[in-house]
């Protein structure tokens, strides 16, 4: 009888498994301490960066509770990647801007992610990929 292959662990896997090589990209030391959901979020704000954003929106774009977000923007914010800045209509809001700092390594992060992406999807047709987000999607709706 074949062993039962359980779904959480094989993403458990696999995202270990990207995090791994994400970790040894070339490059990696001029990247400083982006690193992780760092990046992501950078390659984020940038692709968004005509846009306002603020800390909800990472909230609910990466699936992070509000602590951890605000634990990651405050070492982002002190190590130079992001800056809050105060919007007209609510004292409240901080809208997320991109450092000079970040920018710089949004060039490279895309490079990279782009290398990494191309050798994810070797050997995948459009059709199993399609299959596998359609999947995906429902595996994050019966969690949500």
């Amino acid at each position: 009888m074949p062993e039962e292959r359980y779904i959480a662990m094989e993403l458990g896997k696999i995202n270990n498994l990207i995090k791994r090589d994400f970790g040894n990209i070339e490059g990696r030391a001029q990247l400083e301490e982006a690193t992780g959901k760092n990046s992501w979020i950078i390659l984020y704000l940038a692709e968004h960066s005509n846009e306002s954003i603020y800390q909800k929106d990472i909230e609910n774009t990466f699936s992070i509770r509000r602590s951890t977000v605000s634990n990651m923007l405050k070492l982002m914010e002190k190590k130079g990647y992001i800056r809050r800045e105060s919007v007209d209509q609510d004292a409240r809001l901080k809208k997320l801007v991109l450092t000079q700092k970040a920018l710089d390594a949004d060039r490279m992060l895309k490079e990279r992610l782009y290398e990494k992406e191309l050798l994810l999807r070797r050997g995948i047709t459009d059709e199993e990929l399609d299959v596998f987000f359609q999947v995906l999607d429902k595996i994050r709706s019966n969690i949500e």
